[in-house]
């Protein structure tokens, strides 16, 4: 009997060392927070010795962001939505940002690497690649194939994929409002709102087409004049001495 006693499977017993490192570091980081975050409590809350840890991980730094990855990746897979409806896409991939921020748990996290890459431009380009670059990569793919399909004007790509995770990440941040679905879904019907297809030659023509009309105005009437809210000339007896209003300027 004692010949068939199978030895423990050392790879078995290294994964549960690291679970139970993740998880430590993860209990303890909602706990006392990244600048008390210390390697030899992770060590003895998981069970393990502290070169254990640094056989894995160089600093806490790169061990927080293995954890917040196993937290982020274990609540669903990171894909981009692509059911052919840009606006239901959008939204949801939103979603999976403002709500992982706005959960006390991911946010503790996150503003944890935020501290940890000021310093650190290993950790700081290990976290663009593994996690912003995918994510904004697939975020602009989806923009390109709408432009492609002539669902939106794509001039400025690059820009609209900023101005959408922008919008999120300046609010949380800096705190300066509440971080709901909600406000994820007005961010998006500005953006389709501001990417309707011709939208940016659109506003060149229309802004040539209004001076040009300013200025014809001007000449004919023999008085300053204004514009209305969509460009029209409106008469406009400015008072003595003052400067005439032109499009665009003071």
């Amino acid at each position: 009997m004692a010949g068939n006693v199978k030895s423990p499977d050392p790879t078995r017993r290294s994964e549960r060392s690291r679970q139970a490192i993740l998880t430590a570091t993860t209990e303890l980081l909602g706990e006392v927070g990244y600048p008390k975050l210390a390697v030899e409590a992770i060590a003895s809350r998981a069970g393990v010795g502290k070169q254990t840890i640094y056989r894995w991980w160089p600093d806490k730094g790169a061990l927080v962001l293995d954890a917040y990855l196993t937290l982020v990746q274990g609540a669903g897979e990171l894909t981009f939505p692509d059911t052919g409806d840009l606006g239901a896409d959008l939204r949801t991939a939103l979603r999976s940002t403002v709500n992982p921020l706005a959960d006390k748990g991911y946010e503790a996290f996150y503003r944890a690497l935020l501290t940890a890459i000021q310093g650190d431009a290993k950790l700081s380009a290990e976290l663009d690649e593994r996690l912003m670059r995918p994510w904004l990569e697939a975020t602009r793919a989806r923009f390109h194939r709408a432009s492609e399909a002539g669902q939106i004007d794509g001039a400025d790509i690059d820009a609209a994929v900023d101005l959408l995770y922008g919008s999120v990440y300046y609010r949380w941040l800096l705190r300066t409002g509440p971080l709901t679905e909600e406000f994820g879904d007005s961010v998006v019907r500005l953006m389709l709102r501001a990417l309707r297809p011709g939208s940016s030659t659109g506003r060149d023509e229309r802004q040539i087409d209004i001076d040009t009309r300013f200025d014809q105005a001007q000449e004919t009437s023999g008085v300053d004049v204004l514009l209305d809210g969509v460009g029209e000339p409106v008469e406009h007896a400015l008072p003595e001495h003052a400067e005439p209003l032109r499009p665009g300027g003071g």
